[in-house]
């Protein structure tokens, strides 16, 4: 069950809430979005109905989701949302271009990526600072350092950066540098990191795991809603199949599926998907025609020397290429390209 509270909901009420289901034995988890609050509710469904809930000061309406993922589910929040990440809005109306390098080496190569980024449309900066690798030598990227790198090209460039974070340790750390934390797919369902994540007021970006479906792939986004951070963007940066020819197999499919399932916005990462340079324009292209609200690419000034990924990473004609299918095609999808609305600080 769902209690929606009204637009400017006093503290007060929504505290009222709480303690009279928690005083009939259950539990209300408060989250916390843009624009709305919503109490998530977990206990007996019938005794939860005795409470007159929808009788209370500042509750909107009281809904019972049948779906196991209430908060992120279209049952309780039939319209579509929209994240905004430092101003630049991700959702339905817009298409949102985040591009940078896949791992944070130097302030000269990640500068370098973001202006390549900036000049094909990015409004928004990626870069690992913490790398998640198959091998336990390959490049594990250059940590707190390689944040510090991000937050000095933010402030060079205005671009709001994303960047992942790996356990739950870290993330009051890297939410001090990033407009967007990462759970990448290895961590989809590291469930004390989406908790950890669900605490915080930070954005997150959620990619789907590589042998997930999308049930536990919006279960896993349930987690970060039930604990308070409505602020969610899926990502579907393919799963594994038989093939061997790319690196993964883009379900491009899972587009309009999870936007019929859930109200978050969905984008689509090509890069690690294909695993290779040819293969980044024609899935972007497939994925906004899909649907997708989004993509996210890889780009680097010297992909020859990069120390992760550099086969898939953008440059060049590559990347003016995209900048015009972006373009072209958010216009054929009636939408319009994300631009950053600049807010004072406070």
């Amino acid at each position: 069950m769902v209690v929606v509270m009204q637009p400017g909901v006093e503290a007060t009420d929504v505290e009222a809430v709480v303690e009279r289901v928690e005083a009939a034995g259950g539990q209300a988890f408060v989250s916390r979005g843009v624009s709305r609050v919503i109490v998530g509710l977990v206990g007996d469904v019938e005794t939860f109905a005795t409470l007159d809930l929808a009788g209370m000061p500042g509750v909107a309406q009281v809904t019972r989701v049948s779906t196991e993922f209430k908060l992120v589910s279209r049952e309780q929040h039939p319209d579509r949302s929209v994240v905004h990440v430092r101003g630049v809005p991700v959702g339905p109306d817009t298409v949102t271009l985040i591009a940078g390098p896949c791992a944070v080496e130097t302030p000269e190569q990640t500068l370098a990526a973001a202006r390549m980024a900036q000049a094909a449309g990015a409004t928004m900066l990626r870069g690992g600072a913490f790398k998640p690798r198959t091998s336990p030598y390959a490049f594990q990227g250059l940590g707190e350092l390689g944040l510090r790198i991000l937050a000095d090209v933010r402030e060079e460039t205005g671009l709001p950066i994303v960047t992942e974070v790996l356990s739950a340790h870290d993330v009051a750390m890297v939410a001090e540098y990033a407009d967007m934390m990462q759970i990448g797919t290895r961590n989809m369902q590291n469930f004390a990191l989406l908790q950890a994540i669900g605490e915080t007021n930070v954005p997150v970006m959620l990619k789907r795991g590589m042998n997930a479906t999308i049930q536990e792939w919006l279960m896993a986004a349930e987690y970060i809603a039930q604990r308070g951070n409505l602020e969610i963007v899926l990502c579907e940066r393919g799963i594994r199949t038989f093939e061997t020819e790319t690196r993964n197999t883009l379900d491009i499919s899972a587009v309009p599926v999870v936007q019929r399932l859930s109200h978050l916005p969905v984008i689509i990462d090509p890069s690690h998907s294909g695993g290779r340079r040819d293969l980044v324009l024609p899935l972007s292209r497939a994925g906004l025609v899909a649907g997708a609200d989004g993509i996210i690419v890889d780009v680097h000034p010297q992909p020859e020397l990069a120390l992760c990924d550099g086969a898939q990473a953008l440059i060049g004609k590559d990347l003016d290429e995209l900048a015009t299918a972006v373009t072209d095609l958010t216009t054929y999808m009636g939408r319009s390209p994300a631009r950053r609305r600049y807010r004072s600080a406070g």
